[in-house]
C-alpha cells in the first residue's frame, strides 16, 4: 500500500517493519537525496531548499493470533516544498518502501 498523496507537512504513520530493515531500505527510499542519520531520527535535503525529518520509535509488536508483527512509528516532517514536491518524493519512498506482494 503506497500513501503518496499529500498529508501535509507534517504527519505520523505506523510502518510494518524493524527498525533494522527501516535504516537498510531508507537509503534507497531517498534516492540521490543527501541523507544524515541519527539515532532515532534522519533528515533529508530535497532540491535547494526542501527538508523531510524523519524521527521514529519501535512499538510493541502487532499480535494476530500466534504471528507477530514488527512496527515502527515515524513523524514525517517537510519543510520548503509545496504539495506537488512533497507528493513527488513521497511517490517514489512510498514505492520504495513497500513490502509484500501487489
Amino acid at each position: 500500500m503506497a500513501w503518496s498523496t499529500p498529508m501535509g507537512p507534517v504527519f505520523e504513520r505506523e510502518h510494518g517493519v524493524t527498525e533494522a530493515d527501516w535504516l537498510a531500505t531508507l537509503k534507497g527510499a531517498v534516492a540521490d537525496h543527501p541523507l544524515r542519520l541519527r539515532a532515532g531520527e534522519a533528515e533529508v535535503d530535497i532540491g535547494g531548499s526542501g527538508h523531510l525529518l524523519l524521527r521514529w520509535q519501535v512499538l510493541p509488536p502487532r499480535s494476530i493470533a500466534l504471528m507477530r508483527m514488527p512496527r515502527l512509528q515515524v513523524a514525517y516532517r517537510f519543510s520548503g516544498l509545496d504539495a506537488g514536491q512533497q507528493a513527488a518524493f513521497l511517490r517514489y519512498f512510498d514505492l520504495f518502501m513497500q513490502r509484500g506482494g501487489g
